[in-house]
This record gives C-alpha cells, sequence and structure tokens, in this order.
C-alpha cells in the first residue's frame, strides 16, 4: 500500500513537469506563429551572422594552434601565446608520473574546447616565468585570461587528492574558473580561489615537487 502511495506521487510530479514542458513549448510555438515574415527575416539573418561570427573564430583558434595540447619551447613563447589567445591553459610540469597524469588529461580537454589554448612549459627549464607566477609544486596549472593568471590548479588536492581522477573533474574545475566553456551541471561560475598577478608582473620562490 505504502509503494502504490509513493508510487502515485511520482506519477503526479512526472505529470506535473511533463505539462509545464509542454506549456512552454507551446508558448514557443504561439510565439513564432506570431511573428510576422519581417520578423522572420531578421531571426534568421542574426542567426546567420552568429553562425558566420563562431566560424571566424573557429578558424581563428586553429590557426593559433588551439584543438592541440602543445608543448612550449621557451618563456618568450609563453608570452607570445598569452597575448595571442583569449583563454589558456598552461602546465607547468616536470618529467615524473602525477604531470604525466595531468598530461592525459589535457590533452583530451584539447581536443573537446576549441576555445581555449592548452599548453604545457618545463617548469625546471624556465625557473623565471616559474618565479614569476610563484610556481611551487608540480603539476600546476596556470589559468590564463586576456594576457592574466586568473587562477591556479595546484596538484590533485582539488581533484580529490588522488592521482585516478576523471576528465570530467578536471573539466569541472576549469569551467568554475571560467577558462574553458562548458555546458554541464558542474560548470556553474564560482569565485576565483585567490588574486593572482599579471604574468607581466610579481614574483617568488620555486621548487619542484619530489618523484
Amino acid at each position: 500500500m505504502e509503494n502504490s502511495g509513493v508510487r502515485e506521487i511520482l506519477e503526479k510530479q512526472l505529470l506535473t513537469v511533463a505539462k509545464a514542458v509542454e506549456d512552454k513549448i507551446d508558448d514557443e510555438i504561439a510565439a513564432l506563429d506570431r511573428l510576422d515574415p519581417d520578423d522572420l527575416e531578421a531571426l534568421r539573418e542574426r542567426r546567420l551572422q552568429q553562425m558566420k561570427k563562431l566560424a571566424e573564430k573557429r578558424s581563428r583558434w586553429i590557426s593559433l594552434g588551439h584543438g592541440e595540447y602543445s608543448d612550449v619551447a621557451n618563456e618568450k613563447d609563453f608570452f607570445s601565446i598569452v597575448k595571442a589567445s583569449e583563454r589558456v591553459v598552461c602546465h607547468f610540469y616536470r618529467e615524473n608520473w602525477p604531470c604525466k597524469v595531468m598530461d592525459k588529461h589535457l590533452a583530451v580537454l584539447a581536443k573537446n574546447h576549441l576555445e581555449t589554448k592548452f599548453v604545457k612549459i618545463n617548469a625546471e627549464k624556465s625557473l623565471y616565468l616559474s618565479e614569476k607566477l610563484r610556481i611551487v609544486v608540480l603539476p600546476t596549472l596556470a589559468l590564463v585570461k586576456h594576457a592574466k593568471v586568473e587562477d591556479y590548479v595546484v596538484g590533485f588536492d582539488e581533484l580529490g587528492g588522488r592521482d585516478d581522477f576523471s576528465t570530467d573533474e578536471l573539466e569541472n574545475r576549469l569551467a568554475k574558473a571560467d577558462v574553458i566553456v562548458y555546458e554541464g551541471e558542474s560548470s556553474s561560475k564560482s569565485s576565483k580561489v585567490t588574486a593572482t598577478p599579471s604574468v607581466r608582473t610579481g614574483s617568488g620562490s620555486y621548487s619542484s615537487d619530489s618523484d
């Protein structure tokens, strides 16, 4: 009897949701029906312009090497990259297992998020830049927007503190920093973890982690 009551409540809730969705669709159809030919033409033109702008953006992103996870040869190239691309995820790494784990996930995300440039740079060969950005623990991801480091992902602490975290977990973290465009459930924006320096200023110490 109790199960029957629960089932009845669930059925009523489902019907309520279905009715709300149906009403919304009906409203959208009615709104379209009320549009005159000039309004429809304006909508089509606006949509075409949006598609054109997106195509232009995609073309520019590809020309800048977006869609690939690449190694930055030197510090000078790093500055050129962050000036050219609006969003950059830069992995400061050394040749160890944790950094190789991070590489695996970033290679996947680079293909899925064409809007963002994904790169890595050897921290031990880029001491000036590592000190400038206060890179201490490896791996560290510097999340750059408009040539300014807005946030960091340091080690695996924010990813469950383990090396078997999923690509989705890292994707959600990058989305919260607004360094990628992601419409998943966990991509709601949150406040930045810290206020961080511009890539043009700041100084600090650097030491890599152990293997």
